[in-house]
């Protein structure tokens, strides 16, 4: 009989690569390259909401499927950076000109944090 841990790491998706680079990977670097290319703000909002959102979606997915901790964090995180882009995107929210940096920032700050810090404190499981 495997153990619990033994079963939550062959259900999470961090450990197949395929689909965290699927999940992940590609939409990080979907995120890094839209906001170096000039796109237009039509399309850099496109492009960032349905990356936040697949990210967003495969943490709570993560989540239910072997309970990762910082995952619960995650998840929520990105999907309310997903409605915070396209607001801003659709100029219901005013972030100055820099918005778009700013937007860029919290992510790649709260995304390191929110991976981090959880499973430090609370362990991986």
């Amino acid at each position: 009989m495997k153990s619990d841990t033994a079963t939550n790491e062959s259900r999470d998706i961090l450990f197949n690569r395929l689909l965290a680079g699927a999940v992940f990977w590609l939409p990080a670097l979907a995120l890094v390259a839209s906001g170096f290319l000039d796109i237009g703000p039509g399309w850099r909002t496109g492009v960032w909401t349905i990356a936040l959102t697949t990210m967003g979606v495969a943490c709570v997915a993560n989540a239910l499927r072997c309970g990762r901790v910082h995952c619960y964090a995650t998840g929520p995180f990105f999907l309310v950076m997903a409605i915070g882009t396209i607001l801003y995107g659709l100029g219901l929210v005013p972030l100055g000109k820099h918005g778009w940096n700013l937007i860029g920032a919290t992510v790649l700050v709260g995304g390191i944090a929110l991976s981090c810090l959880p499973e430090v404190f609370l362990g991986r499981y």
